[in-house]
């Protein structure tokens, strides 16, 4: 069972450059540049609602201040590298840039808005003189599902539009995942967790030192002061700033995200700095806190209108409670206090926003923290909460994944009218 949590780990913690979504688009429509073998005369971009929602307010990585899925797709096209997955844009130049805005302006790509498919659904379709190529992507960032070519196709993965991961996540548990945390071999896990300490550190204090976005992070610290839990929450909606607003600097993402990748780990690195713990410590509360989030999105989807940074966020209190060696009593507590206040946070987008949103969870997660210290908790029949710290993660994905469908569908008309 273990082994498998090191899996699941090693699958979900990985770089990417960029907001995911636009990253997405760019991956897809650089493998079909690929597979078409020549420079295409007309893209064509089919995507699913979600995915509009978070292309449409954040500013493609690389290119400082362009936004779009039209961008996203050309820019692939024309300065990506597939092989490259969600780092897919790292090697674009000016000149690509530049190439990009001119394509842009000639009309060269038309989205279509696809009802009634996953809500993580991207097609990517190029047509030259003679030749044409697809490239279809479900229910994960970088899963390609099916490529065409000339109207034959190439491959085609069926199993694949249901389910992403062949890594078994049923054992998942909050009392599992406390019981791996504590007794892993960290040396396991080290490369990963050392990438995401430093790769999430660098973009946090690049928020800090330049302006991005609504420069969130900056805000906190000038007048909440320098408290360790203005801190945690300041660096981590910096590095959200940064992130969906243009930085080139890539982040190790948590269940496909780079905000819930971010809002993860910062508070704890934060935390583990102010109260001086080893690395093992940290390594152990980063591991926790990111698989307290996986298993909250696995009943949640990867794409919804719950907003990723609660179940984050939820993870990094779990994390912070665990530097404080509390007991599994008190981080349940602490899940618990957390997602009773913030569940309703809505997923409106990608965009600088997410910043806020990220301070806010993490705000709550901190005061549940201490509620939970303090043997205050929300009991069972008071809104979602259950009697079991696993009924109430299941009610509230529930509540997340079907129960806010339509408040999704809404968003998502409301948003491209």
């Amino acid at each position: 069972m273990f082994e498998n949590f090191i899996a699941i780990l090693k699958e979900e913690l990985v770089p990417a450059l960029g907001c995911t979504e636009p990253i997405a688009i760019a991956y897809a429509a650089s493998k079909a540049r690929e597979v078409l073998g020549e420079f295409p005369e007309k893209i064509t971009v089919e995507c699913s609602g979600n995915i509009i929602k978070n292309v449409k307010g954040v500013t493609v990585p690389t290119t400082n201040n362009l936004k779009g899925i039209d961008i996203s797709a050309i820019l692939g096209v024309v300065g990506g590298n597939a092989s490259k997955k969600l780092e897919v844009l790292s090697e674009v130049k000016d000149e690509h840039i530049e190439k990009t805005k001119e394509l842009a302006e000639s009309g060269i790509c038309e989205v279509k808005h696809i009802k009634n498919v996953e809500n993580l659904y991207i097609n990517v379709i190029l047509k030259a003189k003679e030749h044409d190529a697809s490239v279809t992507i479900s229910n994960g960032h970088t899963n390609i599902v099916k490529i065409m070519k000339d109207g034959m196709i190439i491959l085609e993965n069926n199993d694949s539009v249901v389910q992403e991961s062949k890594i078994d996540k049923s054992n998942l548990n909050i009392k599992n995942i406390y019981e791996f945390a504590n007794t892993v071999d960290v040396n396991l896990l080290k490369d990963v967790l050392n990438k995401q300490i430093e790769y999430n550190t660098k973009i946090a204090e690049e928020g800090l030192k330049n302006k991005y976005g609504a420069n969130v992070g900056e805000s906190l610290l000038k007048y909440y002061g320098s408290d360790v839990k203005i801190l945690a929450k300041a660096y981590a909606a910096a590095g959200s700033d940064a992130r969906m607003s243009g930085c080139t600097l890539p982040v190790v993402i948590n269940s496909g995200s780079g905000n819930q990748g971010i809002t993860v780990s910062i508070p704890i690195i934060v935390y583990a700095q102010h109260l001086n713990v080893g690395m093992e410590k940290l390594y152990r509360a980063l591991t926790l806190s990111n698989l307290i989030a996986i298993h909250q999105k696995k009943g949640l989807g990867k794409l919804s209108a719950y907003c990723g940074a609660v179940s984050a966020a939820c993870g990094a209190g779990a994390g912070i409670a665990y530097l404080h060696g509390e007991s599994f009593e008190i981080i349940t507590r602490t899940i618990t206090n957390t997602i009773a206040n913030v569940s309703g946070i809505v997923c409106d987008g990608a965009k600088p926003s997410c910043a806020a949103k990220i301070a806010s969870s993490v705000d709550a997660a901190i005061m549940g923290y201490h509620m939970a210290i303090n043997g205050n908790t929300f009991a069972c029949g008071e809104g979602l909460v259950k009697e079991d710290i696993e009924e109430t993660i299941d009610s509230i994905c529930k509540m997340g994944k079907d129960g806010m469908k339509e408040t999704d569908i809404e968003i998502i008309n409301l948003m491209i009218s």
